[in-house]
């Protein structure tokens, strides 16, 4: 038999948000999927009118007085409800009612679809990206042989030639199979695995700072935002490096290209709680936000700058983005993007965990 200490274990264990309403539609009872949902605790909200904390227009309110008088349960699809801190969240409900000593309650129980739209999208990213990836790194590879014999044959017809003018022309096969050769390097990414240790993720940005300041020599504002409170992470400390900064650059270089009058970057670091990545649910993650003034990228666009070869600049190779993202994903993280004109904001997503598999 279900213990009243069991039956709250389970409800918390809900992957759905489970709200109790008593018969004038105030909070008696919420899980935690439910807190985590509305940003709110039971403490909080306990014996709240649920129209202080979500609004719900007329006709829901009144489905909802319609079920208590009848017992008739319902659900509804993709609803739009509006929390008290202003966010518009997109949710399956249903509702139904139950008695408790002749009285009437309404068990509500939602489904947040933004977050498993969400999860959809950052699935079919990861897969769309690991794809294109396997198909650059076996090109790669195609290339990459034989561009060995190229430059192999080319050094021996050197040596062969008397002429010292000749040398000129096989200087030039040389030289561009070396280009070549480089190019294919930065497509297969990474040469390593991670090797990941404890690091403070500001010494990291601060790194990327000196380096990006030292570039752009005062033509760029370089703001700060940090949370002191973030654990230590587990991480490539030069791996995390050159992903920071492939960003970073790339912003930097958006805004000098288009002349932006008071070009600025920011960086800001915040933890997020509860927060799914690749279908999987971290406990704390660090959120690392490089935010610029620029010119924005275009909504056609943003969903594919992290694949090989695609950029938005004319002199962009389109490998930073996606070894940056190749970097984090190898931390279990994530890159998300949201641009509009004059404010672009790239945020890494890291686990925070210590474990083996993070």
């Amino acid at each position: 038999m279900l213990t009243s200490t069991m039956t709250k274990q389970l409800l918390d264990n809900q992957a759905s948000s489970v709200i109790l309403l008593d018969s004038s539609l105030s909070i008696q009872y919420m899980n935690s999927s439910a807190e985590m949902l509305l940003a709110a605790t039971l403490r909080r909200m306990q014996s709240a009118s649920i129209t202080d904390w979500i609004a719900l227009n007329p006709a829901e309110l009144d489905a909802m007085q319609a079920t208590l008088e009848s017992g008739h349960a319902y659900t509804r699809r993709e609803a739009e409800i509006i929390s008290s801190a202003g966010d518009t969240l997109t949710v399956d409900y249903s509702v139904s009612c139950i008695q408790e000593h002749g009285q009437p309650f309404l068990l509500v129980e939602l489904q947040a679809r933004d977050r498993l739209r969400r999860i959809e999208q950052e699935k079919e990213m990861l897969m769309r990206h690991e794809t294109t990836r396997n198909l650059v790194r076996g090109m790669a590879h195609e290339i990459k042989n034989p561009l060995g014999g190229i430059r192999g044959a080319a050094q021996l017809l050197e040596a062969e030639l008397d002429d010292p003018e000749l040398h000129e022309y096989t200087q030039v096969i040389i030289e561009e199979a070396d280009r070549l050769r480089n190019l294919v390097d930065r497509l297969l990414g990474p040469h390593k695995i991670a090797q990941r240790q404890p690091l403070n993720v500001h010494s990291v940005l601060e790194r990327v700072c000196t380096i990006v300041k030292a570039e752009v020599t005062g033509q760029v504002i370089i703001e700060r935002d940090y949370d002191p409170s973030i654990p230590e992470l587990l991480g490539d400390n030069e791996q995390l490096i050159q992903a920071v900064l492939n960003v970073v650059r790339n912003a930097v270089q958006a805004m000098l290209e288009n002349n932006i009058p008071a070009p600025v970057l920011k960086l800001r670091t915040r933890t997020r709680r509860q927060v799914t990545l690749s279908a999987e649910s971290h406990r704390l993650v660090c959120s690392i936000e490089i935010i610029d003034n620029g010119p924005g990228i275009p909504e056609e666009m943003v969903k594919n700058i992290f694949f090989p070869m695609i950029s938005g600049r004319a002199e962009g190779t389109g490998l930073g983005l996606s070894i940056a993202q190749s970097i984090i994903s190898q931390h279990h993280g994530l890159i998300e993007c949201h641009s509009e004109p004059g404010h672009t904001c790239f945020t890494l997503l890291i686990p925070l965990e210590r474990n083996d598999e993070n």
